[in-house]
C-alpha cells in the first residue's frame, strides 16, 4: 500500500469517527442514552453497527467520547480567554472581568457547551463518578496554573488554587449560567453586574487586599 492509499484510509477512518459522534451526539440529545440504541446511531451515521462497536467498543464508551469531545470546545474556550486577557494586563480586576464577559459570550454562542451542561445533566447516572472529577479538573486545570501563578508573583493570597478557582467561577460566569432566565447577552446590565461584583467579591478574598489584611491582623 502506497503513501496515497494510507492517507485515504485515514482520512475515511476520522470522517467515519466524525459522523457516529455527530450521531450519537444528536440522539443522545434528543432522545436520551437509554432510548439511543446503537442501531439507531450506526443508521444515522450511515456507517454499520460493526463500525460503531469497533470504533467504540460500547454504548456506554461512545457516551463518554462524545461527552470528552464535547468538552474539548470549552476547554479551547478557557484556554482563548487566558491567552487574550490574563497573560499580560495591567489591571487584574479588570482582565478578570474581560476574561469572564469573553467566556460567556463563546459559551452562550456555542453549541459545544450548551450541549456539555445538557449531557452531563441528562446523563449523569449513566457518567462514572471518576469520569465527571476528571472532567471538572480538566477544565479547571488552567485557571488553576494560572491562579497559582498570580499566588507566586504576589498579585493574589490563594494556598488552595484549586479552591480558588471553583470559588472564582462560582461568583462569576456559573452565577450568570445558573439565572432563571438567559441573561448571557453582554448587553444586559444583570450579566455585566454579576460579572463585575463576583470578581470583586472574589479579589476581597484573595486579592491583594486580603494579603495587606492578613498581614495587618498578624502585627
Amino acid at each position: 500500500m502506497n503513501t496515497t492509499e494510507i492517507k485515504k484510509v485515514r482520512k475515511g477512518s476520522s470522517d467515519k469517527r466524525a459522523k457516529i459522534m455527530a450521531a450519537a451526539r444528536d440522539l443522545f440529545l434528543s432522545e436520551g442514552f437509554d432510548r439511543s440504541s446503537v442501531d439507531a446511531v450506526a443508521a444515522k451515521a450511515g456507517v454499520s453497527k460493526r463500525t460503531v462497536y469497533d470504533y467504540y467498543g460500547d454504548k456506554q464508551n461512545l457516551l463518554l467520547a462524545v461527552v470528552e469531545e464535547t468538552s474539548g470546545a470549552v476547554l479551547d474556550m478557557i484556554k482563548q480567554g487566558i491567552s487574550d486577557y490574563l497573560s499580560e494586563f495591567e489591571d487584574l480586576e479588570q482582565a478578570l472581568i474581560l476574561f469572564c464577559e469573553q467566556f460567556v459570550v463563546s459559551a452562550n454562542g456555542s453549541s459545544d457547551y450548551s450541549a456539555l451542561i445538557r449531557l452531563v445533566t441528562m446523563e449523569e447516572a449513566n457518567l462514572p463518578i471518576s469520569f465527571l472529577e476528571n472532567l471538572d479538573n480538566s477544565t479547571e486545570e488552567r485557571l488553576i496554573r494560572r491562579f497559582t501563578e498570580f499566588g507566586e508573583n504576589g498579585l493574589l493570597n490563594v494556598p488552595d488554587p484549586e479552591l480558588a478557582t471553583k470559588h472564582f467561577a462560582a461568583l462569576t460566569f456559573l452565577m450568570v449560567f445558573n439565572q432563571p432566565t438567559k441573561i448571557g447577552n453582554l448587553h444586559n446590565e444583570q450579566t455585566k453586574r454579576i460579572i463585575t461584583e463576583g470578581v470583586r467579591a472574589f479579589l476581597r478574598a484573595y486579592g491583594q487586599r486580603a494579603i495587606y489584611h492578613k498581614n495587618e491582623e498578624l502585627s
